[in-house]
């Protein structure tokens, strides 16, 4: 794990300002609030202004990159609610660290796409609100990190849905991941 990055100026600041409206304990002090120097501005030259050649046509911005769509036809959404679908692997979090567990997870997404698995199984505990800058000490925090460790991987293009497990395979507990099939 990396140590903690500190605070920015601007985070120091506001804490500082934070902190100073609060009356500290017997023996503490508040910290100091130094004052912020007006940003400069500087002003820039304008831009010279081509003529327009031919009719004024407005350019369109750029189009943004479509997000990958998470959904699948009926008959999946069907099989998934009811519980008919039979994993083709499972993966189980349960008992890891959050470093142990993010390994697992990118190890198990290697092993199910070699196995060519179209289904996958992710037991990873029940969801519960957990501090972001949690370290793994409190229950839930593999859970409210999943979601964020397959954006970020590898394998976000590979995944083609992620849904939550019916009851007779662990519920909320547990979350399917429909992969893409392969051609």
């Amino acid at each position: 794990m990396m140590p903690p990055r500190g605070l920015s100026e601007e985070e120091a600041h506001a804490w500082a300002r934070l902190a100073s409206t609060v009356t500290p304990f017997a023996g503490k002090h508040a910290p100091v609030v130094a004052e912020r120097p007006a940003p400069t501005i500087v002003p820039t030259p304008p831009k010279a202004v081509r003529p327009a050649r031919g009719k004024d046509v407005p350019s369109a911005p750029p189009a943004a990159p479509k997000a990958p769509a998470n959904t699948l036809d009926s008959q999946w959404d069907r099989k998934l609610k009811s519980g008919q679908l039979q994993p083709d692997f499972t993966l189980d979090l349960h008992g890891h660290t959050l470093d142990t567990a993010y390994r697992r997870l990118l190890d198990g997404m290697r092993q199910a796409l070699a196995m060519d698995a179209r289904t996958i199984l992710l037991i990873a505990g029940k969801e519960r609100p957990v501090d972001p800058a949690d370290r793994g000490q409190r229950r839930g925090a593999i859970r409210a990190k999943i979601l964020d460790w397959l954006a970020a991987s590898e394998f976000s293009s590979d995944i083609a849905a992620v849904r939550r497990a019916h009851i007779r395979h662990g519920g909320e507990g547990a979350l399917y991941l429909v992969l893409k099939r392969r051609r």
